[in-house]
């Protein structure tokens, strides 16, 4: 993840991907105008990288010569098209190929046409690297595109975010979600999980999503996911991660303009791990943090008797079911563990103490992240 300026972007086409394109769109070119010696065109600011890279993967002599157009604002592209810098060559009789970085709404393109309209060249061809066609307005035909791709802002390989980014080797694409901070909490029975949640999200302003509460309000409501995955629970079967994430998402999706997510009882396993990042990836967000509250065995265990005293629950007054439920946590949590701290995302905090206590412990690592 970068930022420029007040935004941030991903990394979108690694520079290989660009190297190949590139290569690509040079054969392309080659094979169709042969031995002739063509006049390459870049469009200023933004092609400059493309055409330099591209004329060196070109097999046969060539000319290059510059105009130089202005159309964007901050992110958006303008109808108002500036001409800066003109032809400066006679280009009668040649043929000439305009090469772009980047084809979105196709504005630029009207006065490319409108400046060789008159200069009575041979043939007159657009190519581009990157090209949005669901952006695309314009008529005119495209005759050599790189890489297609999504109607989303991107920064690097030539192209800029209000000046910067241009000299970046790959591509980024803008985060449309700038700022958010999702939690896996995790804590042993006892630990106070549930507690500290209710804190979190308060204080940050964050949307707790249980999974168990999830599943209770789909099956209780009935919804297709919820009676989905009630046939799999009655026959006794694992409820498979698909239903369980897409259940999350839909939570996710109704809490669009959220800060960020705490979300408990999921992951339980590295798949689910990957399918949560890929579902935040889907949102222009990721996981910022996996935090465990940790606390002693026997600490736990005197919690959970404690509590089964008043709670009414069977499996809290129960000293072996209460350590085999500790057990399966550890083995579980120790896989995500390992996921979590290979990226550098785990974090493990002391959860004995007083509630304000652990709060502060657990916002001193939110803080930071």
């Amino acid at each position: 993840m970068i930022k420029l300026h007040d935004k941030y972007f991903k990394p979108f086409i690694s520079a290989q991907e660009i190297e190949t394109a590139i290569e690509r769109l040079a054969k392309e070119i080659h094979n169709d105008i042969g031995e002739e010696i063509p006049v390459f065109v870049g469009v200023l600011n933004g092609s400059f990288m493309v055409v330099s890279d591209f004329v060196k993967k070109y097999p046969k002599p060539c000319e290059v010569t510059f105009i130089k157009l202005a159309s964007y604002e901050g992110v958006k592209s303008t109808e108002d098209i500036q001409r800066l810098i003109g032809l400066t060559q006679d280009l009668k009789g040649r043929t000439v190929v305009i090469l772009e970085d980047i084809i979105d709404t196709g504005n630029t393109l009207a006065e490319i046409h409108r400046i060789f309209k008159n200069e009575q060249v041979k043939a007159l061809k657009i190519a581009t690297l990157f090209y949005k066609p669901t952006a695309y307005k314009k008529d005119f035909k495209l005759h050599y595109v790189g890489i297609e791709i999504p109607n989303k802002f991107i920064v690097g390989y030539g192209l800029d975010y209000d000046g910067l980014g241009r000299n970046l080797p790959e591509v980024y694409q803008i985060k449309e979600t700038q700022h958010m901070t999702n939690l896996v909490l995790f804590g042993p029975p006892g630990a106070g999980k549930g507690t500290q949640a209710n804190f979190l999200k308060e204080k940050y302003n964050l949307v707790h999503i249980s999974t168990g509460d999830v599943f209770r309000f789909n099956i209780k409501n009935e919804t297709a996911l919820g009676m989905l995955a009630k046939s799999y629970m009655d026959k006794g079967e694992l409820v498979p991660d698909q239903v369980t994430i897409d259940m999350l998402n839909a939570e996710v999706e109704k809490n669009a303009d959220a800060n960020g997510f705490i979300f408990d009882g999921f992951p339980r396993t590295n798949a689910q791990a990957e399918a949560l990042d890929i579902l935040m990836d889907a949102k222009d967000s990721e996981i910022s943090a996996m935090v465990a509250l940790e606390v002693e065995d026997d600490v736990l265990v005197n919690r959970l008797l404690e509590r089964g005293k008043t709670s009414g629950r069977a499996d809290d007054s129960n000293e072996s079911v209460i350590r085999n439920r500790i057990t399966e946590y550890y083995k579980k949590t120790a896989i995500l563990k390992d996921y979590y701290s290979t990226q550098n995302k785990y974090f493990g905090v002391d959860g004995v103490g007083s509630i304000e206590d652990i709060t502060e412990r657990l916002s001193k690592v939110i803080d930071t992240l």
